[in-house]
């Protein structure tokens, strides 16, 4: 085994034993865990070089060693390897987000929730971003004599209600004229052009039927709006006060920022298409100086759209965490799919 290799093997096992007890690592441990031929001041002078460069750390002089965040980013990078869910796990998660399947937002939250009971850790779920989403479907369903509601259905997943009232008696024969009429206007429209001016022009388009348009038209265009916004759905934030065992005020930053809704939903939208761990001061965040990021997305019709992820501290089990969220974004973007499909 090359000194190279020594190393690696060292810092493997440094951390996975930091992961799973939390105490620091000394030479005699490692040597006995690891099987390495070399004597105890070979592994002494390794655990000094990786000290050195960065990726261990030594609390107290007599003590052993424990990952610094550097470390962590060493291991997950060359070194962890993940193994998908076992079946029965993988159907538990498809079992318990099917429950839950009657929109998107309940998925969603479902997801994060489920996300949190099997990783012991905060976990976020954002609704599709809006990026090239365009409306797949409207539905209209009578409410009242004079009030129905419009159903916009994007091809993102999502699903968003308005209520809208007219002034004229609206019959099974107007509520048809809607669906068939306004569907052959907006289908295949991005959400994201759909504002007072498109609005407007669109009304001109119907000549006498305009007459009967404002209500459904202006309703259309709210829950083109709102379903343009990126929401973040959230587990209980009580977890990070356990979590990280931090003062009060640490934990209170983490909450403060977590309940900013912007600004969390602008740091989920940055992160990659693909699955990735960011560590400590990689997050960019003061409140997450200390913290492991994970995330993955879920996809709708094979596109990568919102995000899944948790927050976490350092020490944690990064292989196991990665294979939860992939499976949970995976069932979430399946049961969102077979939702879509149900409304058409």
């Amino acid at each position: 085994m090359t000194p190279a290799a020594r190393k690696e093997t060292i810092l493997a096992a440094i951390v996975e034993s930091f992961i799973q007890s939390g105490e620091p690592v000394g030479s005699k441990a490692l040597l006995g865990g690891t099987g390495l031929q070399v004597s105890s001041a070979t592994v002494r002078n390794d655990m000094a070089e990786l000290t050195a460069q960065g990726y261990l750390a030594q609390p107290h002089t007599s003590a052993g060693r424990i990952p610094t965040a550097l470390g962590y980013r060493y291991y997950v990078d060359n070194v962890m390897r993940v193994t998908p869910l076992a079946q029965v796990a993988a159907a538990y998660i498809r079992d318990s987000l099917g429950k839950l399947a009657d929109s998107p937002e309940m998925i969603l939250q479902g997801a994060a929730d489920l996300t949190e009971q099997l990783t012991g850790s905060v976990a976020l779920a954002t609704t599709p971003a809006a990026d090239n989403c365009r409306v797949r479907r409207l539905s209209f369903v009578q409410t009242g004599r004079h009030t129905a509601m419009a159903v916009l259905i994007c091809s993102n997943g999502v699903i968003r209600t308005r209520l809208f009232r007219c002034a004229f008696v609206i019959t099974p024969e107007i509520i048809t004229m809607f669906d068939k009429s306004l569907n052959e206007l907006f289908a295949g429209v991005e959400v994201g052009v759909i504002g007072q001016p498109f609005i407007q022009s669109a009304a001109v388009r119907f000549g006498e039927l305009s007459l009967f348009m404002p209500p459904a038209l202006i309703a259309i265009m709210e829950a083109a709006q709102q379903s343009a916004k990126v929401s973040v759905k959230h587990s209980k934030l009580s977890r990070l006060i356990f979590n990280y065992g931090a003062s009060a005020s640490v934990s209170r930053e983490f909450i403060d920022f977590l309940q900013n809704e912007r600004d969390v939903a602008a740091m989920l939208s940055r992160r990659p298409q693909h699955t990735a761990v960011t560590i400590g001061t990689e997050n960019r965040r003061v409140e997450l100086s200390k913290s492991a990021v994970f995330s993955t997305r879920y996809s709708i019709d094979g596109t990568p759209s919102g995000v899944l992820a948790i927050i976490t501290a350092q020490r944690t089990d990064y292989a196991r965490n990665i294979a939860i969220i992939e499976c949970v974004a995976q069932c979430a973007g399946e049961l969102m799919e077979e939702l879509i499909e149900t409304t058409d």
